[in-house]
């Protein structure tokens, strides 16, 4: 929230001066007003270069978002009005940016804005599922019981995220070590050998040679190596921006991965059956239900899939129909949408197929991780061995030379 500095006179004509935290500078004279002063100036504080620097390093949490979600949702509960909820939220919270968006919230509120109205004016913490998932609530009387519904979402959707970062986290540093040593030993142990050997003279052994000639082109070349492989990197993520069909035809294929593709599509299933029943469950219509679970999907082939569902649903047909069309899902997962469906009980029947492939994705995790770990010390032994290798072969012909 904007901190201004404003001057205003008292009714015996003393001029007095101070800050403010507010929303606007209507805000702040409505506050002095209220304060039996007469403004006479108001101005945004500008920022130093620290506030701002402290401000692009705290974001804000999934584990904050959800402690705030509970704590509210007890509050509420309580019978505590929704103002003094947000007062004691943002009065305890250490997080300096979140405070600030509680504020802001609570300021909007007290102007006669809607909990959800004010919400939606900070898309960061609170994406449109939540703001949805709140209007739902406000409307429906039952805002304590939507917000425990979505501190229990984001606790699980928080879970299946660390899962899958978890598994790269390996694989990932095992290949950086692996890069690096191998770029070390190429650029500065490699050249010592070779000039040792250039002081016994001969000619070297083929696997030699050849890492002594990509040790010359490291030497030669590094800079621009790391800056090509950095280059190509960006030039993969804004294409990935930029272009939707570039972005599309890449999407598609992690889904088609050896690998990797069988556990994305188990965490986009468990997202969109777990984002969709927590909606319907919460009272969101089924047509915004899959708008947003289909823009907070995360792979464009399965958002492409869940808005060709939402169109053909528009048009008088079922879930199940469309989706087992979009061929994007296990048929086992529209099988039971359908069953879900006819039966009635389709918030319990999404419900069942998100634990479902939670345990998938815990599952697919473990054996990923067991997969990778032999394959990864494979990599990192046969690269570094064999340049090893490949720098003794000359010392063993010495040595018969020698003897």
């Amino acid at each position: 929230m904007p901190i201004y500095t404003w001057k205003g006179r008292t009714r015996q004509g003393a001029l007095k001066r101070g800050d403010m935290e507010a929303v606007n500078e209507a805000a702040v004279m409505a506050q002095l007003r209220a304060q039996s002063l007469l403004p006479v100036s108001v101005k945004a504080k500008s920022k130093n270069v620290s506030e701002y620097l402290a401000f692009l390093k705290q974001k804000i949490k999934i584990r904050e978002l959800v402690i705030f979600t509970r704590q509210f949702a007890t509050m509420i509960d309580a019978g505590l009005p929704l103002v003094q909820c947000l007062e004691i939220l943002g009065d305890q919270e250490p997080n300096k940016t979140f405070k600030g968006v509680i504020r802001d919230v609570k300021a909007e509120v007290e102007q006669g804005s809607t909990f959800a109205d004010a919400l939606r004016k900070h898309p960061k913490p609170f994406d449109n599922l939540y703001v949805n998932l709140v209007q739902a609530g406000e409307i429906g009387g039952i805002l304590d019981t939507i917000l425990n519904r979505l501190s229990v979402y984001l606790e699980k959707a928080d879970a299946l995220a660390r899962k899958v970062k978890g598994a790269m986290v390996y694989p990932t540093t095992v290949l950086i070590v692996a890069i690096g040593v191998v770029v070390l030993m190429l650029v500065k142990v490699i050249p010592t050998f070779e000039k040792m050997f250039e002081d016994f003279g001969g000619e070297l052994p083929g696997p030699t040679q050849v890492v002594v000639n990509l040790s010359h082109f490291m030497q030669d070349w590094i800079g621009l190596t790391l800056g090509v492989v950095f280059a190509a990197i960006v030039a993969f993520l804004q294409a990935r921006k930029r272009s939707r069909k570039f972005r599309r035809a890449t999407d598609a294929m992690f889904l088609k991965a050896p690998i990797f593709g069988p556990l994305l599509q188990k965490v986009a299933v468990a997202r969109f059956t777990r984002t969709l029943g927590t909606m319907i469950a919460s009272g969101v219509p089924i047509l915004d239900g899959l708008d947003i679970v289909a823009k907070t999907a995360g792979n464009l082939v399965i958002e492409e899939a869940l808005m060709d569902v939402k169109a053909a649903i528009s048009e008088g047909k079922t879930i199940a129909e469309p989706l087992r069309e979009a061929e994007v899902f296990p048929g086992m997962v529209t099988q039971m949408i359908s069953v879900g469906e006819e039966t009635g009980a389709m918030e319990n029947m999404l419900s069942k197929i998100a634990d479902f492939y939670d345990e998938e994705v815990d599952t697919a995790v473990d054996a990923l991780t067991s997969l990778l770990e032999p394959v990864m010390m494979v990599f990192l032994g046969g690269s570094i061995g064999g340049l090893l290798i490949a720098m003794y072969l000359p010392i063993f012909k010495i040595a018969d030379t020698i003897g």
